[in-house]
């Protein structure tokens, strides 16, 4: 999930064996090139998924939004209550925004620096009601800005869960307007800082952050090569284990975390998987297939229906989100027709697939999940780091509801397919039905454990990175950040003998179970 030029996380293409299936490749990604909430993810899923987020960043200490003159366009003279013209500070995120005519751009922020930002939009239009002024970004996700009252605005991202809080300052900090250095200890400290202000992980991953720094800055020097400098930066959050965690410098210099035991996909294993599936829904059965093969179902025998999803983005060439909507929706409505919801043919069990699903938009997530439901209810909670100083103070607690779709919805038994490849929009679509009734029976492995949106960065020399800065809560306050969501039926996912014999266990436990021929959790 993350906000800026379509990257769920930033792709690199790779040859693999399906285009919506992860690819070998060492980049992550949690959406791919216009602002997705970001989830990608694992660098296997980069293809899958693509990087979204909004610049964002947690709230930079006072002496990084200390109220410098700015320059024209950005002065300290107050407009007129419901204008949006000026300079804007998030909560959480790290990030300001300026407003300046037509124009909204962003920068990335921390005590020790302030980037230009990827994120540029150019009003649509005259305000709307309250203010509100609607931003299309080039290749990415459009961005709402309503004012509240003078000095405060929100911001949304049309294909994110939620919306952050702006403040208004007086304006551009003055090193907004002064080039960066690029040497190795400033992209150090740029980087180790970016980390120490967002990252709200470290108790979790039992890190001394500030030990890191006192560990590898001595090994920076004005000499230092970029390649040492990489080999620094990739050992010094490889520990975190994280796959939301990223770092590319380069061809041949690309890093992507990961959970210890994940095993990236090849086109090999990906051939294997398709052949494993099909066998286990038995010959005969044909599967539909929407969105470049993303999504697919399947009628099986007793009345079950399969759904797979490996992807929650782009679904069209024109990779846009009111296009993934348009077709998620013509899948969906294909779906889940009057036929299978309702009447003596009705489905009575549905295996949803989400084994090899590398992410996307969280909203496309909830609108699966409006279809498997009749009555409202909590999907999750979101919030963001919102301390540079304290990892444990985060912004407000958002909630994200499931409200039910206003046409035929599936409302029986469900199981869920997940194992270590469902990675982030994958793991919170499956945590947006953990409040569901009746309860999905959970098949497989736990998920990759990666639920935020990403903050996409830029050092000064131009190298790229990403990092999670937010926590997905349940109902009770839950987090399943780094031990994935687990399973309530423990069975392998993919091993190499069951793919050599073509079998999926996983599967066969869920038609056994929905088909009442074997006992529930």
């Amino acid at each position: 999930m993350a906000t800026h030029p379509h990257t769920h996380q930033h792709s690199h293409p790779q040859p693999h064996a399906h285009p919506h299936q992860p690819g070998p490749t060492s980049a992550t990604a949690r959406r791919t090139t216009r602002p997705r909430p970001p989830a990608i993810t694992l660098a296997a899923l980069a293809t899958v998924t693509a990087l979204t987020t909004l610049t964002a960043a947690c709230t930079p200490p006072a002496s990084a939004h200390t109220d410098q003159p700015g320059r024209p366009g950005h002065s300290a003279q107050r407009p007129s209550p419901a204008s949006l013209e000026g300079v804007w500070r998030t909560d959480g995120y790290g990030s300001l925004v300026t407003i300046d005519g037509r124009q909204l751009r962003t920068y990335e922020t921390t005590a020790v620096s302030c980037l230009p930002g990827s994120v540029r939009g150019v009003r649509t239009g005259p305000p709307g009601a309250g203010g509100r002024a609607d931003f299309a970004v080039p290749d990415g996700a459009r961005i709402t800005v309503v004012p509240r009252g003078s000095d405060e605005a929100r911001l949304s991202i049309q294909d994110n869960v939620g919306h952050r809080t702006l403040h208004r300052i007086a304006g551009l900090p003055a090193r907004c307007h002064q080039p960066p250095a690029k040497d190795p200890r400033t992209v150090f400290d740029v980087f180790w800082r970016t980390y120490a202000e967002n990252y709200p992980f470290f108790a979790a991953k039992k890190t001394d952050w500030a030990a890191v720094r006192d560990r590898y800055r001595p090994r920076v020097t004005a000499r230092t090569t970029d390649d040492e400098l990489f080999a620094i930066l990739r050992e010094m959050i490889e520990p975190l284990h994280d796959g939301h965690t990223r770092l590319s410098a380069g061809p041949g210099r690309v890093y992507a975390g990961s959970r210890p035991g994940t095993t990236l996909p090849t086109p090999a294993f990906l051939k294997q998987v398709d052949a494993a599936i099909a066998a286990g829904l038995g010959p005969g059965v044909t599967r539909q297939q929407w969105a470049g093969g993303a999504l697919s179902y399947a009628d099986l025998p007793d009345r079950l229906g399969y759904l797979r999803i490996t992807s929650f983005q782009g679904y069209t060439d024109r990779e846009d989100y009111d296009s993934d909507v348009a077709e998620l929706d013509r899948a969906l409505d294909a779906v889940f027709t009057k036929a299978r919801t309702s009447g003596p043919k009705a489905l009575r069990g549905l295996v949803v697939d989400l084994r090899l699903n590398g992410g996307g938009s969280d909203q496309l997530g909830l609108r699966v999940a409006a279809r498997l439901t009749g009555r409202p209810y909590l999907a999750y909670r979101k919030h963001a780091r919102n301390d540079p100083a304290d990892a444990r103070k985060f912004t407000p607690d958002e909630p994200a509801r499931i409200r039910p779709h206003d046409g035929p919805r599936y409302t029986g038994p469900l199981a869920l397919l997940t194992g270590p490849l469902t990675i982030s929009a994958g793991e919170t679509f499956t945590q947006s039905l953990l409040g569901r009734t009746p309860a999905p029976a959970r098949i497989g492995e736990n998920t990759q454990g990666v639920f935020s949106d990403t903050l996409d960065r830029t050092l000064p020399n131009g190298w790229k990175f990403a990092l999670p800065n937010e926590e997905f809560l349940t109902a009770d306050g839950r987090t399943f950040d780094g031990t994935g969501i687990p399973p309530t039926v423990r069975t392998p996912v993919f091993t190499p003998e069951d793919l050599a014999s073509r079998r999926d266990p996983a599967l066969a436990r869920a038609r056994a179970l929905l088909s009442g021929h074997q006992e529930k959790p």
